[in-house]
């Protein structure tokens, strides 16, 4: 798979400080999305140390480390002893043990430094080996697929407005502005152990993908998105995301990545 990537973050208009941090590693196929969130610097540490500990163990850097056995994952077995259902469950297991490493490392910092206590951050990471995308998730960024002129919100929140939207407590208009919609039910680093959600995902040719901190997607719409992205090549609707999130008042951190499949 060719694939076209470009990542931005941008402070926004309204915090004094960048809390998000993103990775896109090309060579790996790897890329990354975390929002962090505690005082006195700990959203910053937190999203930081997840993106670093998550690329280092897909890496190979910290296999010794690692629960999960083996190779690493992007290596390309023979035909013959190619088990497909092996290898996308060696995939997501991997996946979620990074992020898991990352959130013992984020709750050995707070407790090395008081003042970091309660710092977390959200983790949405893709990545891409062959024609298949390894999606992680936890909290409440976001992983987008627009395909054949229509937009998927690919992974789900982990939010309590959300929990209330399923539940049927309010409706979607009532969650797009609803004065809780910030606080969110799983982190990375609130606990020594996070549920982790993963998905395998079959990559085609003309599809694109996102993925954003909430700075972006509580701004815009998803047709909205789905129309910049359409229009504009992968740089130009990059920019054209966070200008028009911004222009809406950039009330948090803004910050994506950006990938077309451009050839199979």
């Amino acid at each position: 798979m060719k694939i076209l990537s470009c990542g931005i973050t941008d402070i926004g208009q309204r915090r004094q400080r960048n809390e998000d941090s993103y990775l896109v590693n090309d060579k790996l196929g790897l890329y990354i999305v975390a929002d962090g969130m505690g005082g006195h610097a700990g959203g910053e540490f937190a999203s930081k140390i997840a993106v670093s500990t998550v690329e280092e163990i897909i890496r190979g850097e910290d296999r010794e480390k690692s629960h999960i056995p083996g190779e690493n994952i992007l290596d390309t077995p023979s035909p013959e002893t190619v088990d497909e259902k092996k290898i996308q469950g060696d995939a997501q297991e991997r996946l979620k043990d990074a992020i898991n490493r990352a959130g013992n490392m984020i709750v050995r910092r707070a407790y090395e430094e008081p003042e970091l206590k309660g710092m977390g951050t959200t983790a949405t990471v893709m990545l891409v080996a062959d024609d298949k995308a390894y999606i992680a998730h936890v909290g409440d960024s976001r992983a987008y697929c627009v395909r054949a002129g229509n937009i998927i919100q690919i992974t789900e929140d982990h939010s309590l407005v959300h929990e209330q939207l399923k539940s049927g407590l309010i409706t979607e208009e009532e969650a797009k502005t609803h004065q809780l919609k910030n606080i969110i039910t799983r982190s990375v680093g609130g606990q020594e152990e996070v549920e982790v959600d993963t998905i395998v995902w079959q990559l085609e040719k003309g599809d694109a993908y996102l993925l954003c901190s909430d700075g972006l997607s509580n701004m815009l719409e998803d047709p909205e998105i789905q129309n910049i992205i359409t229009q504009y090549d992968v740089e130009q609707a990059a920019r054209e995301l966070v200008d028009l999130a911004n222009d809406r008042g950039g009330d948090d951190n803004i910050t994506l990545i950006l990938l077309k499949v451009v050839s199979a």
